[in-house]
């Protein structure tokens, strides 16, 4: 053999020898890395096939304030109003009898009331949505009867504790629950009397850009759906302070 050949085979050899080097170091490294993440404590641990890693809490979304309170109907004694008439603080919740949302918002409202005594007044206004809550509408309707005679407020409240049963003959049965005169009750609900009253605020609620219920205006800042309390409490107290 020349010493030519000699040096283009040990060259050969050398890239064999490499090639297999770098092969066990990756087989090494690999090898490790699995090791490592069969540790105790690190995220993969799992038991019985169940990732026991700690999952992180979900970060609650900011409440949309794209609303237009410029849109919002001054505030007059023809409202229902609950709290102090003169308070600083004026939330108006655009509503709807038939919503689950709206009910399960209103335990909230009423901590807002009790906690900011004489500092906040809860407004209440209508929008019904009428194309999933075809009963929404006339019970708004019969709200405003009873109003008419001074108790909308417990007829409201009527109404969300009995949102399954909002068919007219349950509307008229709870205002004779509550001691109304039936016959004017009745003769107003029956005229649609208050259609319009409904139909203008419903209206309102869409120019200021509500898009669905409850939507809840805390002076001009729009909170959109049944957020928590604290939602609420950073808001006001910002208003306050």
């Amino acid at each position: 053999m020349s010493e030519r050949d000699f040096f283009d085979m040990s060259s050969k050899q050398s890239l064999v020898m490499g090639l297999v080097g770098g092969i066990a170091i990756v087989s090494v490294i690999a090898l490790a890395v699995m090791l490592t993440d069969n540790q105790p404590g690190t995220t993969s641990d799992s038991v019985a096939g169940t990732n026991t890693a700690p999952t992180p809490s979900p970060t609650p979304p900011s409440p949309p304030s794209t609303g237009d309170s410029s849109k919002v109907a001054e505030v007059t004694d023809a409202d229902h109003i609950r709290g102090n008439v003169d308070a600083s603080v004026t939330l108006i919740e655009y509503s709807d009898f038939q919503c689950p949302f709206c009910q399960r918002h209103i335990p909230t409202l009423e901590q807002v009331l009790e906690q900011y005594e004489g500092d906040v007044r809860l407004v209440y206004r209508h929008f019904p949505l009428n194309s999933i809550h075809p009963q929404a509408q006339k019970a708004a309707e019969a709200s405003e009867c009873a109003g008419e005679q001074g108790q909308f407020w417990e007829y409201h409240d009527t109404l969300f504790e009995n949102q399954t049963a909002l068919q007219i003959t349950n509307l008229k049965s709870y205002a004779g629950n509550l001691g109304l005169n039936q016959s004017q009750f009745d003769s107003c609900l029956d005229s649609d009397k208050y259609a319009s009253k409904v139909n203008g605020q419903a209206a309102e609620a869409q120019a200021a850009g509500i898009t669905g219920t409850p939507g809840t205006f805390v002076n001009s800042e729009l909170v959109k759906g049944a957020y928590p309390l604290a939602t609420f409490t950073t808001i006001i107290d910002g208003l306050l302070n």
